[in-house]
């Protein structure tokens, strides 16, 4: 799989008396960011990063305060799968030396939960690799999720792939809350990325989870070669889904994956990727996720200016930092933690 590596178009906003600040004003008054009003976001000097975040941060404590909401993910079942994304590691043509595993018994997921419960987040994320779940794996992650419900007061987001007919619908009555299922870029750069499923596919997914009464979360990948164009067709096929959390993960080059040489993001591009997710979906949870430690660095605290959610340790294949830096980090910022209904007391990392 080959890749080519898209040259911006300048962009700049229709009038020089517009400023960041009036597109925050602007989408709080309840008139939706413009496409070319995106791109000149993402297209901005990383001189006017401090201008755009604090646009951003405008919207984002409107409708969240400074609270932050913790996400621990869990992988399910590593490596194995069939299908042919150039950025993963897990597929059937990487040859990354990850640890490999089928569905991981009912009694090893529940453990997670409880750790993520302790950890203090609101929602345990079950993700297994693979285009979807066969039927038994599938009745393994429900035995796990009606056990942890029945113990735990924490959330549950499943993230299996490619659904088929009646699998949401179990899914959501086994007590599942969320499912993620990541349209991963625009329409456009899909098929840059993948050629084992179509963006179609992703999509016809997230609307059965939605039509099964399941709250959708789906996201992408920046920075694997596409357009800034494509990252904003993302971000608006994403408001147009009305999707109610959206992960942003920031992708990570990993050696044995036909992606492994392209590295092109900055911390400021990141952080006008962020701010441009936030303009265009002012109310939903945007999450920073898979790479924000690797591309944001030391500005990872100025993420959660236009960010209102984190994992919390580590991703599928790849480390995060520790549970007890990101807690450091919020205190600092003087933003607090959203608790899992239920948890009254704060976790003993937090401290």
């Amino acid at each position: 799989m080959q890749i080519t590596i898209a040259k911006p178009s300048p962009v700049k906003l229709e009038s020089d008396t517009i400023t960041w600040d009036d597109l925050a004003t602007q989408v709080l008054a309840g008139e939706p960011l413009r496409r070319e009003q995106a791109l000149a976001v993402l297209e901005a000097s990383d001189d006017d990063v401090l201008e755009i975040l604090a646009a951003a941060y405008r919207v984002r404590r409107r409708y969240f305060g400074n609270t932050v909401q913790l996400y621990y993910l869990m992988n399910v079942k590593s490596g194995l799968c069939p299908e042919d994304c150039g950025y993963c590691s897990q597929s059937k043509i990487s040859t990354a030396p990850i640890e490999k595993y089928p569905m991981l018994a009912r009694e090893t997921i529940v453990d997670g939960a409880q750790r993520a419960a302790d950890a203090g987040a609101c929602t345990f994320c079950i993700v297994a690799s693979g285009r979807g779940p066969t039927d038994r794996e599938l009745d393994q992650v429900i035995g796990a999720v009606e056990e942890i419900k029945s113990e735990l007061p924490i959330r549950i987001c499943a993230c299996l792939g490619i659904l088929k007919p009646g699998q949401a619908e179990r899914l959501e009555a086994a007590g599942v809350d969320r499912y993620n299922h990541n349209l991963n870029t625009g329409e456009e750069f899909h098929h840059n990325i993948v050629n084992t499923h179509t963006f179609q596919d992703r999509v016809r997914t997230v609307e059965s989870i939605k039509a099964a009464g399941i709250s959708p979360c789906s996201g992408g990948i920046v920075g694997m070669g596409e357009r800034n164009e494509d990252v904003v067709d993302m971000a608006f096929a994403l408001r147009d889904l009305e999707i109610e959390s959206i992960p942003v993960n920031f992708f990570i080059p990993i050696d044995g994956t036909p992606f492994a040489g392209i590295n092109v993001l900055t911390p400021q591009y990141c952080l006008k990727t962020l701010a441009m997710f936030r303009l265009i979906n002012p109310t939903r949870e945007i999450r920073i996720a898979g790479g924000r430690e690797v591309h944001l660095r030391t500005l990872q605290p100025l993420g959660l200016y236009a960010a209102n959610s984190i994992f919390v340790s580590d991703y599928l294949t790849t480390k995060g930092q520790t549970p007890e830096e990101d807690y450091a980090m919020l205190r600092d910022l003087g933003f607090s933690i959203v608790r899992p209904a239920g948890y009254a007391e704060a976790s003993a990392l937090e401290s």
